[in-house]
């Protein structure tokens, strides 16, 4: 015969189901599965703390509807951090977001913007010649891409 487990919770402790808890200690959050401590991530960690609130789930340790009261989280949050988990493991939470490249600047648009910018022209005389927003131009100057020649200055000589 199973032999049933006490729900026995520590002093402070934070109870999200019958079973599992969380109890914050200075900067670190810590989970408890009956009194067995299982995980462990700093508190401003949401990666970590997506990903085991959504293995929680998976696993059928918690609902929904637990995590989303005991944390304050919305279900549609939740949701999305099980479909990441599911789909990619607990790998998904850590990799680097997926950005889109740079669709207007492509390496011959600025090297042709680059040599329009040599010969002295303005980011608006450019920006119409290359068929672009000067906005993207000027970003694209800040950020080192592409660098617009200095102009010397002239000197007046008095008679």
């Amino acid at each position: 015969m199973p032999q049933l487990q006490l729900p026995i919770f520590a002093t402070g402790m934070n109870v999200i189901n019958a079973n599992l808890g969380y109890m914050c200690t200075g900067n670190s959050l810590t989970y408890f599965y009956g009194c067995l401590s299982v995980f462990t991530h700093d508190v401003d960690d949401q990666r970590s703390f997506r990903m085991i609130t959504s293995q929680f789930y998976a696993n059928g340790s918690a609902t929904q509807a637990e995590i989303c009261r005991a944390f304050g989280v919305s279900s549609i949050s939740v949701k999305r951090s099980v479909k990441l988990y599911r789909e990619k493991g607990i790998a998904g939470f850590f990799e680097e977001p997926r950005r889109r490249g740079a669709a207007v600047l492509t390496p011959e648009v600025l090297q042709d913007a680059q040599r329009l910018f040599d010969e002295g022209l303005e980011i608006s005389e450019v920006a119409t010649k290359q068929g672009v927003l000067a906005d993207t131009l000027r970003k694209a100057i800040r950020s080192g891409k592409l660098h617009k020649p200095i102009k010397k200055k002239m000197r007046v000589s008095n008679p």
